[in-house]
C-alpha cells in the first residue's frame, strides 16, 4: 500500500493526536492539584499547602492572558491559563475556608479554657463556683 491509500487513516489519527495533545496541555497543569484538593478537603488541614504558590500562578496566568491580547499565541495555552486561574481560585477558597474554620476552633477552645480556669475559680454550667 502506498501513502495515498493510508491518507484516510492518517488524517483522522493526526487530528486525534492533536486534540489529545491540546487537552493534555490545557488540563495537565491542574491535574497535580486534584490530590491536594482532595487531601485538604478530607483532613480539613491546609498546613502543607502554600498560598503563595497560588498567588504566583495567578499572577503568571493573568499576565499570560494579558499578553495574548497584544500578540496572539496558540489557543490551548490561553485555555490552560483560564483553567489554571479557576483551579487556583478553587484551591484558595478551600484553603481559606479550612484555615478560618481551624482558627475559629482554636479560639473557641482558648476561650473555653480561659472561661473555666482564668482566676483559679470557674463557673460550672450549674453555676456553682469550683476551683480548677
Amino acid at each position: 500500500m502506498d501513502a495515498q491509500g493510508l491518507g484516510w487513516l492518517l488524517v483522522p489519527l493526526h487530528r486525534l493526536v492533536s486534540w489529545g495533545a491540546a487537552a493534555a496541555m490545557v488540563f495537565g497543569g491542574v491535574v497535580p492539584y486534584i490530590p491536594q484538593y482532595r487531601d485538604i478537603r478530607r483532613t480539613q488541614n491546609a498546613e502543607g499547602f502554600s498560598t503563595y504558590v497560588c498567588l504566583v500562578l495567578l499572577v503568571a496566568n493573568i499576565l499570560r492572558i494579558l499578553f495574548w491580547f497584544g500578540r496572539h499565541f496558540e489557543s490551548p495555552l490561553l485555555w490552560q491559563s483560564i483553567v489554571m486561574i479557576l483551579a487556583m481560585l478553587v484551591m484558595l477558597k478551600l484553603c481559606t475556608e479550612v484555615r478560618v474554620a481551624n482558627e475559629l476552633n482554636i479560639k473557641r477552645r482558648l476561650f473555653a479554657a480561659s472561661r473555666w480556669c482564668s482566676c483559679g475559680q470557674a463557673a460550672t454550667p450549674s453555676r456553682r463556683r469550683t476551683s480548677c
